[in-house]
C-alpha cells in the first residue's frame, strides 16, 4: 500500500489521555507538520476541546483508517459583516457524523422588586422596576426540603427583554463580540487569527522557582520561540534566552517586587498598583506572559489607558507574582476588570476568587458597581459565577427578621452592598435557579442543597480580602488629560 501523507488541514482521530488517564480517540485537526531527525511530528487541535490541550504528537498516535483530507482552501467566515473568531478549516471529503451542538440563547426577563425573607419556609419576592437580565443557563431544581423566601405582591410591572448568547459559551472560539474592542493591552479581537497564532510558540517558561507550560500563542520575539526554555526575571518580567543571561541580569536588577505602589498587605499577600503609562516595559512584559494563558484576547502594546493590579506572595527572597488583573482608567461600560489571570502554579488554591474580591473592594471604595469585560475565558467564567453566587448567598442568608416581619432587600441594595452590577446579580439568581413566579409574586427559593453547598464552600474559602488592610485612593482620570 502506498504511504499516505498527512498534511495540514487533515482531520483524524488522535490518541490522548483523558482526565482519568484513560485512552480516548477524539477527532483532531492537523495544524502543522515538522520533521526532526528520524520522524515527523504533527501539531494537532482536538475538535471541541480547548486550545490549551493542543500539542505535538508522533505518527503512532494517529488513526490513519479514518483520515479526512481537506477538499478546498479555507475561507474566513463572516457573520453580519464581522470576521469569524478564527479562520474556518477547509471542507473535507469525509464529514464527521458528530457535529457540535451549539448553545441556544435564552431571553430572560425579571423585575426588580422587594425581597421579603422568611426562615424555614423562606421566600424572597421581587417588586416592580424592570431590569433586563442577561441570558444564562437554567439549572435543574434541587431536591430536598426547600427553604423559601416570600415577597410582597408586585405592583405594575414594565417588562424589558434582553437577548444574548449563553455566557457559558463565550470562550475563545465561540461567538463574535458585538463590537471588538481595539484599545488597551489585551483586547477582545480575533480578526487577526491565523494558523500561526493558533499554535503555541513557547515550549516552557522558567519564572522564579516555577516552570510553566504555556497554553496558547504569545507574540514573544521570533528568535526566542526556538528555545527549549524561556527565562523570565520574576520581579521585572524581562525575558532572557538562557540561564546564564538570567543570572547576569539578576545581579543588576534591583527589583524584589513589582514596580508601583503597594496598596494592600495582609500576611504574605500583597497587591501592587501599576500605571501602564509610567511602567510601560513591565506592563508590556506582564501582558506577554499573560497571553500565554489567555486565548480570548489579542495583545497590543498600548498600555497607557490601563492600571494593573498584581497580587504577590512574600517570602525572604521577595514578592513573587501570583496573578493580576487590569482595568481601564476610564470605562464607559462600568468594567472593573479588563483581563484577569491566576498563574497556573497558583490555580485551584483560592487566589482567583481573591483577585475577583479585590477588584470589587476597589469598586466599593470608588463608590461604583462593576462587571468584568466580556467575553470571559472558560476558567474566568467559572470563577466569577462561583464568586457572585457565594457573595449573593452570603447576603441573603445573613438577613435577619425586623420586628417580626420577614426581612426585606432589593436587587439594587444587593448591588450597592456588593458592588456587583445589577445585571450580574439577577443573572446569578437565575443561574442558581432561585427565582420563581408564585401566586403573582417573584419568589426566591433556597433549597437545602443550595444552603448546604454554600456553607461547605465558605468553610473551604480561607483566603479573604480584609478591607482594613486596603490603602487606596481613587483618582479621577477624566481630569488628567491623556492619563
Amino acid at each position: 500500500l502506498a504511504q499516505v501523507d498527512v498534511v495540514e488541514g487533515c482531520r483524524l482521530p488522535v490518541l490522548r489521555k483523558n482526565q482519568e488517564n484513560e485512552d480516548e480517540w477524539p477527532l483532531a485537526e492537523i495544524l502543522s507538520v515538522k520533521e526532526i531527525p528520524g520522524r515527523k511530528l504533527y501539531y494537532v487541535h482536538y475538535i471541541d476541546f480547548n486550545k490549551r490541550l493542543d500539542e505535538w504528537v508522533t505518527p503512532d498516535r494517529l488513526d490513519m483508517k479514518k483520515l479526512q483530507f481537506p477538499k478546498k482552501e479555507a475561507k474566513t467566515p463572516t457573520k453580519n459583516g464581522l470576521p469569524g473568531s478564527r479562520p474556518s478549516s477547509p471542507e473535507r471529503e469525509v464529514v464527521s457524523a458528530h457535529s457540535t451542538a451549539g448553545y441556544s440563547s435564552q431571553t430572560l426577563t425579571c423585575c426588580n422588586s422587594k425581597l421579603r425573607f422568611k426562615r424555614k419556609a423562606e421566600s424572597v419576592s421581587l417588586a416592580p422596576q424592570a431590569s433586563p437580565v442577561t441570558s444564562v443557563p437554567s439549572l435543574p431544581g434541587s431536591n430536598g426540603t426547600a427553604r423559601r423566601l416570600m415577597a410582597s405582591q408586585p405592583g405594575r410591572k414594565r417588562k424589558a427583554n434582553c437577548g444574548g448568547t449563553d455566557e457559558d459559551s463565550q470562550d475563545s472560539s465561540d461567538g463574535i463580540p458585538s463590537a471588538p474592542r481595539m484599545t488597551g493591552s489585551l483586547v477582545s479581537d480575533r480578526s487577526h487569527d491565523d494558523i500561526v497564532t493558533r499554535m503555541k510558540n513557547i515550549d516552557c517558561i522558567e519564572l522564579g522557582r516555577h516552570r510553566l507550560k504555556p497554553w496558547y500563542f504569545s507574540p514573544y520575539p521570533q528568535e526566542l520561540t526556538t528555545l527549549p526554555v524561556l527565562y523570565l526575571c520574576e520581579f521585572c518580567l524581562k525575558y532572557l534566552k538562557s540561564l546564564k543571561c538570567l543570572q547576569r541580569h539578576l545581579t543588576k536588577c534591583n527589583l524584589r517586587h513589582p514596580p508601583g505602589n503597594e496598596i494592600y498587605r495582609k500576611g504574605t499577600i500583597s497587591f501592587f498598583e501599576i500605571d501602564g503609562r509610567k511602567n510601560k516595559t513591565y506592563s508590556q512584559n506582564l501582558c506577554l506572559l499573560a497571553k500565554c494563558f489567555l486565548d480570548h484576547k489579542t495583545l497590543y502594546y498600548d498600555t497607557d489607558p490601563f492600571l494593573f493590579y498584581v497580587m504577590t506572595e512574600y517570602d525572604s527572597k521577595g514578592f513573587h507574582i501570583v496573578g493580576y488583573f487590569s482595568k481601564e482608567k476610564e470605562s464607559t461600560e462600568d468594567y472593573n476588570v479588563a483581563c484577569i489571570l491566576t498563574l497556573p502554579p497558583y490555580q485551584r488554591r483560592g487566589y482567583g476568587k481573591l483577585l475577583i474580591e479585590f477588584s470589587y473592594e476597589l469598586s466599593k471604595v470608588e463608590g461604583k458597581t462593576g462587571t468584568p469585560e466580556k467575553p470571559l475565558s472558560d476558567l474566568g467564567l467559572l470563577s466569577y459565577r462561583s464568586y457572585w453566587s457565594q457573595t449573593i448567598l452570603e447576603i441573603l442568608m445573613d438577613l435577619k427578621p425586623d420586628n417580626g416581619e420577614r426581612p426585606q432587600i432589593t436587587i439594587n441594595e444587593i448591588s450597592e452592598i456588593t458592588s456587583v452590577k445589577k445585571e450580574d446579580v439577577i443573572s446569578t439568581l437565575q443561574y442558581l435557579n432561585l427565582i420563581n413566579y408564585y401566586k403573582g409574586q417573584y419568589i426566591l427559593t433556597l433549597s437545602e442543597d443550595i444552603v448546604d453547598g454554600h456553607e461547605r464552600a465558605m468553610q473551604k474559602r480561607h483566603l479573604r480580602i480584609d478591607p482594613k488592610c486596603l490603602h487606596f485612593t481613587p483618582k479621577d482620570w477624566s481630569k488628567r488629560g491623556k492619563w
